[in-house]
């Protein structure tokens, strides 16, 4: 281990952080920084959120008995300083590669993460529930949810305070107050917490007022204590987490160790309330860089500790998520009913450029993906064009919304689903696999999954043009291949495919991104001599019949490549062709999907290729319908 980190060196096991001194935890805090920056600079990761918790990290390992007391982090992208202190040091250069550590937290990988998590606001309802569980079976250990102010701006967490006086007595909630997520909070929560900040007048007050209050006479010393909850009421309003039942502490500084450990252990000893510490941090803190632009440093790619600067490839496409926002930003120019939606991922979503031109046309609603879609839906209701951009895993969220105030109305809202397919090192939690199943089941839904950056343009030209009903058009994380954008696209026509190459033998159906796979995968098999047609469907739903019966009458084998999971878009061929009676005339046809299970981070082209769905799965596949035994695809293979 380094020589610079003389305290860290020494956890093992990890509970020995709660016999340090207060110097030596000071000191800890320092190196903890220090190895954070050091590791993330190698990995890439989340680094401004964790560098903002790291006081707060040590603090909470130290005042409270993990792992017999349950510390839950809420999205736990700010977890690296966690996993430090918690055993796996030895491993956090693997963070994020495959076969490594998640950037997240996760029940698989230690004891010390009693919960997993990855989306937003779930960390105060889990609490609640190991809270339950606890005073069920008559145990004694805390229960600890570390939540950011951003996380506040989604209704499961005030679903959560609002329930956990009538669960139980017993649990701390930590507001890791930063005054950001990705980008800068939106909404009422964020300017009340920095009303209660700011009140440095009533702060002041307090204290002046509790020194008095302490040599009072005990009858005097309560009735002071009444008058000084009154008076609170006076100056800052109440505290709403106190009108839930909440024993709410705080504003204090979340890098002040002292006053740390002093409120931690004060709300260790309270049992007969839930309390609630409002902790303010800033994020990046300790490296100059991250300080000075959190937005740009809350995910990194690997860089240089000494300049900041980001070691990204130089892209040779544009990003998907580039050529979005062009294109809506085109649209809008001509069509001022546009308007662009977001849940806090204005960056993450191409919006910001569309907010810079467009500024009183784009609504960043916060981490709310439920109220984004029906206030898409509202907007729709009343004439607008409304584009709502959502990661594909994030749009789960908000999936009954989708249904009963989208679909069910018929409303022509407009979904741009970004990430769909597989994310690389976010992994599980954040790969976009199951839109194509959930969308395509809702009656009226148009859903189209664009090849090329050229066919993501002409979807948003097709999802402005239509008005009938809800339409979405999805897209992966990352650069395009390249193609020729048009200066203004033209809109398809409604559930037409194309043929992009002709065969005879072996058709190829694609559904988005992985088309360049499918003809790669045409180029192999050619080879062995198997003329393959390969198919661009454009549209899961709805599905182009046409396009599939001629693929069926013609060719003996009919392939299905989709970047989801299984229910998708084969799903919904294999159901067209059984009610046309095409698979009694004996056609082969297989479905290649994600696999029936969680994928862990890697690299996106390991993970296609775990999958089957790079060129040479799609060849064996299609090999395998046509009754190539395993010895004649090896041998293929390697001719």
């Amino acid at each position: 281990m380094s020589s610079v980190t003389p305290v860290l060196d020494t956890l093992s096991p990890p509970e020995r952080i709660r016999s340090l001194s207060f110097h030596d935890l000071k000191a800890l805090a320092d190196e903890v920084r220090l190895e954070t920056i050091e590791v993330v600079s190698k990995t890439g990761g989340h680094l401004g959120s964790a560098l903002g918790v790291v006081e707060l990290t040590v603090a909470l390992h130290h005042v409270f008995e993990t792992p017999k007391d349950i510390l839950i982090w809420d999205v736990g992208h700010q977890t690296y300083p966690h996993k430090l202190l918690t055993g796996r040091r030895d491993r956090i250069r693997t963070l994020r590669q495959g076969g490594g550590l998640s950037g997240f937290t996760k029940r698989s990988e230690s004891e010390y993460d009693p919960f997993g998590a990855a989306h937003a606001a779930t960390s105060i309802s889990a609490a609640l529930g190991f809270c339950a569980a606890r005073d069920l079976q008559g145990k004694d250990n805390r229960v600890v949810a570390v939540i950011g102010d951003g996380s506040m701006s989604a209704g499961m967490a005030y679903e959560a305070m609002n329930n956990a006086c009538e669960t139980t007595k017993s649990l701390t909630v930590i507001l890791n107050d930063n005054d950001m997520s990705i980008a800068p909070p939106v909404g009422g929560m964020s300017a009340y917490l920095a009303n209660l900040v700011s009140g440095g007048a009533y702060q002041s007050f307090r204290k002046f007022g509790k020194s008095v209050a302490e040599r009072l006479p005990r009858p005097l010393f309560e009735a002071a204590r009444k008058a000084e909850e009154f008076t609170r009421g006076m100056v800052t309003g109440g505290t709403f987490f106190e009108e839930l039942g909440f024993y709410y502490v705080g504003p204090i500084d979340g890098h002040n160790m002292e006053h740390l450990l002093a409120v931690l252990k004060k709300a260790h000893s309270i049992t007969d309330r839930p309390v609630l510490v409002h902790v303010v941090t800033q994020k990046g803190k300790g490296y100059v860089h991250a300080e000075s632009a959190a937005d740009k440093y809350h995910g990194v790619a690997k860089f240089d500790v000494v300049t900041g600067e980001q070691s990204k490839p130089k892209a040779n496409a544009p990003s998907y998520t580039d050529v979005f926002a062009s294109e809506l930003i085109k649209r809008a120019r001509i069509d001022p009913k546009i308007v662009g939606i977001t849940a806090a991922m204005p960056s993450g979503t191409g919006l910001d450029r569309f907010a810079e031109i467009f500024p009183d046309r784009t609504f960043d609603v916060g981490i709310a993906e439920q109220h984004a879609v029906t206030f898409a839906a509202g907007l729709a209701a009343d004439g607008m064009k409304p584009f709502c951009a959502i990661y594909s895993t994030f749009l789960q969220r908000g999936y009954d919304q989708v249904a009963h105030d989208v679909a069910l109305q018929d409303l022509p809202v407009r979904f741009a689903i970004d990430r769909a397919g597989l994310v690389g090192a976010d992994g599980a939690t954040h790969a976009g696999t199951f839109d194509v199943g959930y969308l395509g089941a809702l009656p009226g839904m148009v859903l189209m999954a664009a090849s090329d950056e050229a066919e993501l343009a002409a979807m948003i030209a097709t999802a402005t043009a239509y008005d009938d009903g809800p339409s979405a058009f999805r897209y992966p994380r990352g650069e395009g291949t390249g193609a020729v954008i048009p200066e203004l696209a033209e809109a398809l026509p409604i559930g037409k495919g194309r043929i992009v190459r002709e065969g005879s033998k072996v058709a190829i159906l694609s559904l988005g991104a992985r088309l360049s796979e499918a003809l790669k995968a045409a180029d192999i098999l050619a080879a062995k001599g198997l003329s393959t047609t390969v198919a661009d469907a454009r549209f899961a739903k709805p599905l182009d019949k046409d396009l599939i019966r001629q693929l069926a009458k013609h060719h003996e084998c009919l392939i299905t490549v989709e970047e989801g999971a299984v229910g998708g878009f084969g799903a919904f061929v294999l159901h067209f062709l059984a009610e046309e009676g095409a698979l009694d005339a004996g056609l082969k046809i297989r479905t290649l999907t994600l696999p029936d299970r969680f994928q862990d981070h890697d690299k996106p082209d390991a993970m296609y290729a775990d999958a089957g769905l790079d060129a040479e799965g799609i060849a064996i596949a299609a090999l395998q319908a046509l009754g190539f035994s395993e010895s004649e695809i090896v041998k293929l293979a390697k001719a």
